[in-house]
């Protein structure tokens, strides 16, 4: 791993929050969204052909390898401030969300992570996620941000750096595609609070084209099945495998060589967090 000096650029409106990017091979987004950020930023280059392009301001680390959503760890470990964003490489927060968004941290000491709303294009059309967490049935619990949630987009969440540290952060062995539900399930459990906060506006500008939908599709299934071995009851469990051998067996094969792992790691959720869980599920909320 190595890493360049981090250079503090001007704009920037909090210096209580630090922007973490993982980025893997698409330095040319880089250019269009990493100015945005006004926030100390640290970008975490996944393993790239190529080297990063030269980002003012940025404290530049590169892996040698791809991490997957772990890399995100990394930067919150180098980070010391007591909030950290993530962005990915074609997003960024809007003026004024990072300031804000520490601001409610503040004032809500048990919040470990906030979700912003997600406007997607240059049309800023809304993400439906932003849309259903807006509207959780689990409501707005007392000395809550916002609506309570269990799910979440990682380019679009601020967490509490040392609650984020104690559960671990994302999982490796996920890699990418699903990786949220463990972490938020797992700062559940630990009594923290995850709100939707709709005044938060995070911009995405994702491009179609260069991934496979069918691997895409096939980790999702296994991370489904694997976070609910790992957290869920051994009913939900069982469902949700039997779900993935029908809808993407080889999803579920892949999770199936995987059982050892998952048994040894298993850490089944406390009532009230399966309870919550249960209600989205029936709803079909995040």
């Amino acid at each position: 791993m190595t890493t360049t000096p981090h250079i503090l650029r001007t704009g920037i409106e909090t210096d209580d929050v630090t922007v973490v990017v993982a980025t893997r091979n698409r330095g040319e987004r880089l250019l269009e969204t990493f100015p945005h950020h006004r926030a100390p930023a640290i970008l975490i280059d996944n393993g790239s052909d190529s080297p990063p392009p030269a980002l003012p301001g940025a404290r530049i680390v590169q892996l040698g390898e791809n991490r997957g959503a772990a890399a995100r760890n990394v930067g919150v470990e180098l980070a010391r401030t007591p909030f950290v964003a993530f962005a990915d490489d074609d997003s960024y927060w809007t003026p004024g969300a990072l300031a804000r968004a520490a601001e409610l941290m503040r004032q809500h000491p048990r919040a470990a992570l906030l979700a912003a709303r997600v406007l997607v294009g240059p049309q800023g059309r809304e993400d439906p996620v932003s849309a259903e967490m807006a509207a959780s049935p689990l409501g707005t619990p007392p000395g809550a941000a916002g609506p309570s949630v269990l799910g979440f987009l990682a380019c679009s969440i601020i967490v509490r750096r040392d609650a984020f540290l104690a559960v671990g952060g994302f999982e490796p062995r996920l890699f990418v595609y699903g990786e949220e539900a463990l972490l938020a399930m797992d700062l559940a459990a630990a009594g923290h609070q995850l709100s939707y906060v709709e005044e938060l506006v995070v911009r995405h500008f994702p491009r179609p084209g260069g991934r496979d939908n069918g691997a895409r599709a096939r980790t999702e299934a296994r991370n489904q099945v694997l976070t609910a071995m790992l957290r869920r009851p051994v009913g939900v469990a069982a469902r949700t495998l039997g779900a993935a051998l029908v809808t993407n067996p080889r999803g579920a094969v892949d999770a199936l060589r995987q059982v050892g792992w998952a048994r040894r790691h298993r850490r089944p959720l406390p009532p009230e967090v399966e309870a919550d869980l249960q209600t989205l599920g029936t709803t079909r909320h995040p």
